[in-house]
């Protein structure tokens, strides 16, 4: 009987599986590419604790608990994971319940879609009924104590060896929005109880990944998380969840053999013969989706672009091939007759050619000709060497007039699917220095040196199967565009501190890692005396001023001056490091500006941060933010006092991760440039002067000094002259952030909030 059920299995579960959409979308191709609108453009962004309780038992199986993880990863796309906005837990049960990561561990999407990468399966029993009560006695782990909106999402197979109707009741009882989501074969009776009303809207499959991520975003759209993009709308549609079961049919009757009342006998009948089936169970009923206006294309912005393109033996005359239809599938979807960018191909294996140069053609049409007549060479893979090669050749289109210079931003895309046997690392800073704004194209192996090259992960691209390749498109675009409005604090007046720990604690090899991330940061900043002032220390025992915030003037300045810092390798004091900051760094003498928003940010391994609580604090008092970025594990409490709140604390698990973290940490010091500031705070007046505010302005009242900062002694008379400004005279500050001296002032005074 055993044998024939495993037969009968085998025989039809291949067939099953081709028809389990489980929860299948009646569409055409046009609802589908509205979908796939409706995909890049969700995101739940509201105050919103979301807890994952997978389901690790044996009865779901190593293989589809990767696929429930997949599941977690995708829905993780559609919430906008941030510590004021989304937060994102998960506890792993089985027999018992086991808390992977609570709410407030990772702060960012890329973080906690690592982390759920991460995620071992335990196996055991199907207790989901104890996994609710344990939620039900200590809440949501990390969270903010039900102060903001708390949704569970349960991914089970729905076969649990207890009851669920009492708890699951008692969890919707608190307030928690329950989202049952079916894997694998699911009981979808079960998943009903478990799920809030209604039920049909609370209810996902997480065999397609993509439509579960809509319906749990046009579910809480309306409600939780904040409306739709303009042009989307939320419909209900007809959906079938359906499951495979196990059925008893009779098979027929068969002659048997039975005893016989006459000794030494058996005597022959008809016994009814069963046989075990799967068959497939369809559950009609109705779900919700997001759909989107498809997106149109095109490559509105002012560029001049360079598609590189890696023609070296590695990446094999199928992949060339492959590199040439997607360039022209892209430019007929982005190009249009009147583009305003200026397109050209280079390919390289050992050496370098550009076939067609930037501005060689104004139309689609002939490009895409050009690029036909590429061909594939074969080679060595040096894409280093032709990065730099790039930088210098690539770009000297001749202009139209001779005293005309072309200013339109330069972008190298690289395309890429090989190891380069050449370093990269350095050619992509110099490819920067340079200003060309580089993003990387290749598979999903090749995402540590593409981000070595483009300096930023979020200029690269990848892709995990080579045909997803040309799904990559709309992404590319966004990212070419992306040049006109580029990260950081671009027009926001900044005046910013790095803190780097070189002690021997953290080690060389290390301590190159934390230069390359402060070299990294500085490029999303526009450096000069207007805008972005920056200052590098770097500490040990005592405290060293690499280069104060008035010593360079442009970001290629500060990018050469950053790979002048020593690793000092002696015993580290953070403390003193602070101090310094204070006394020496954010001071008028040293560069810094009146009215203009200050943050020092700490690179550290979390040693020798005991005397750093009260120098930092005192930062803080003078109106200059701290952020504490620590790599490995150290003490939180600690750490907390000198950061003084959790939102400016940043946990890195280790220095090779530290690349990743760009991009929270200069939103974060972006938001705080935004602030309102106090032109006293810090003092900007020397020599114990009074800082007096006035209203947009601020004067200097000295005690034996003079000048407009009291920077001046007092060489003649019995008495220091106070205040020390000519009638009609102020200090001012502009919308730039910039100091004025005048008797007669140029610039609109700008109100200030003085409370701060």
């Amino acid at each position: 009987m055993s044998l024939l059920f495993e037969s009968i299995c085998v025989f039809l579960l291949p067939q099953v599986l081709l028809v389990l959409g489980i929860q299948k979308i009646h569409a055409d191709q046009e609802i589908i590419s509205k979908i796939s609108a409706a995909g890049q453009l969700m995101k739940c962004s509201a105050s919103l604790d979301v807890l994952f309780l997978l389901d690790g038992s044996y009865s779901i199986g190593k293989g589809t608990f990767e696929r429930s993880k997949h599941f977690a990863v995708r829905l993780c796309d559609a919430l906008d994971i941030h510590p004021d906005r989304v937060r994102v837990g998960m506890i792993q049960f089985s027999s018992t319940p086991h808390l992977e990561f609570p709410l407030d561990s990772y702060l960012t999407k890329q973080e906690v879609k690592d982390r759920i990468k991460r995620v071992v399966f335990r196996g055991g029993s199907t207790e989901t009924g104890r996994a609710l009560k344990c939620i039900l006695r200590e809440g949501f782990p990390g969270g903010r104590n039900s102060s903001v909106p708390e949704v569970l999402i349960i991914i089970s197979d729905g076969k649990s060896q207890g009851s669920t109707v009492m708890p699951a009741m008692q969890v919707k009882e608190r307030h928690i929005r329950v989202f049952a989501v079916g894997i694998k074969f699911p009981r979808w009776e079960e998943l009903h109880v478990l799920a809030s009303e209604p039920t049909e809207q609370h209810m996902l499959f997480a065999g397609d990944a993509d439509d579960a991520a809509n319906g749990l975003y046009s579910t809480l759209t309306g409600s939780v998380c904040s409306a739709t993009a303009p042009g989307c709308k939320v419909e209900s549609h007809p959906c079938e969840r359906r499951t495979l079961d196990t059925v008893k049919e009779l098979a027929g009757n068969y002659v048997c053999w039975k005893g016989s009342k006459q000794p030494n006998a058996v005597q022959a009948s008809l016994c009814p013969f069963y046989r075990w089936k799967r068959v497939l169970i369809k559950h009609p009923s109705r779900c919700l989706r997001t759909v989107c206006p498809a997106p149109k294309l095109s490559l509105e912005c002012s560029v001049d672009l360079i598609f590189l393109v890696d023609s070296s033996a590695g990446v094999t005359l199928e992949g060339f091939l492959r590199y040439k239809a997607f360039l022209k599938r892209f430019l007929q979807a982005v190009m249009g007759q009147d583009s305003p960018m200026n397109v050209g191909v280079a390919q390289y294996d050992s050496d370098v050619r550009i076939p067609i140069e930037v501005s060689q053609h104004k139309d689609a049409f002939s490009l895409m000709k050009s690029i036909d007549a590429l061909n594939f060479s074969g080679g060595g893979t040096l894409t280093g060497r032709a990065l730099k090669y790039i930088a210098q050749h690539g770009f000297r289109s001749t202009p139209a007039f001779a005293d005309v210079q072309d200013y339109l931003p330069r972008v190298v895309v690289l395309l890429t699917d090989s190891k380069s046997q050449d370093p990269v690392a350095e050619a992509g800073n110099y490819a920067r220095d340079q200003d060309l704004f580089l993003i990387g194209v290749g598979s999903s192996f090749m995402r540590a040196e593409l981000t070595q090259v483009t300096g930023n992960p979020k200029q690269t691209v990848v892709y995990s199967d080579p045909q997803d390749l040309f799904s990559k498109i709309p992404e590319l675009q966004r990212r070419i565009c992306s040049v006109d409005n580029p990260e950081g604090c671009q027009a926001q007046s900044l005046d910013l501190a790095f803190v780097v720990d070189a002690s021997s604690e953290v080690g060389l090899e290390n301590f190159l890692r934390l230069r390359d991330f402060v070299r990294s940061s500085c490029l999303h900043f526009n450096i000069n005396r207007d805008v972005t002032q920056i200052a590098l220390v770097s500490y040990g025992s005592k405290a060293h001023t690499v280069f104060a915030l008035d010593t360079h003037t442009s970001n290629s300045a500060v990018l050469q001056a950053i790979n002048q810092v020593p690793f000092l390798g002696d015993s580290g004091s953070a403390g003193s490091a602070l101090l310094h900051i204070y006394g020496d760094v954010m001071t008028v003498q040293k560069g810094a500006r009146p009215g203009v928003n200050k943050v020092v940010v700490v690179l550290t391994n979390g040693g020798s941060m005991e005397d750093a609580a009260a120098p930092a604090q005192q930062l803080r008092e003078n109106g200059i933010l701290v952020f504490v970025i620590v790599i490995g594990d150290a003490q939180r409490d600690t750490l907390l006092r000198v950061a003084g709140s959790p939102n400016y604390l940043v946990y890195v698990s280790s220095y090779e991760d530290l690349q990743y973290y760009h991009d929270l940490i200069i939103e974060r010091i972006c938001e705080e440039a935004k602030s309102p500031v106090n032109l006293c705070k810090p003092n900007p007046c020397m020599n114990q002067g009074v800082c007096i505010l006035g209203p947009g302005s601020y004067r200097c009242e000295c005690h034996g000094w003079e000048g407009p900062h009291c920077e001046s002694r007092v060489l003649r008379g019995d008495s220091p002259r106070s205040p020390v400004l000519p009638s009609h005279s102020n200090v001012q500050w502009n919308p730039r952030g910039l100091q004025h001296f005048s008797r007669a002032p140029q610039h609109t005074k700008r109100r200030v909030d003085q409370t701060r």
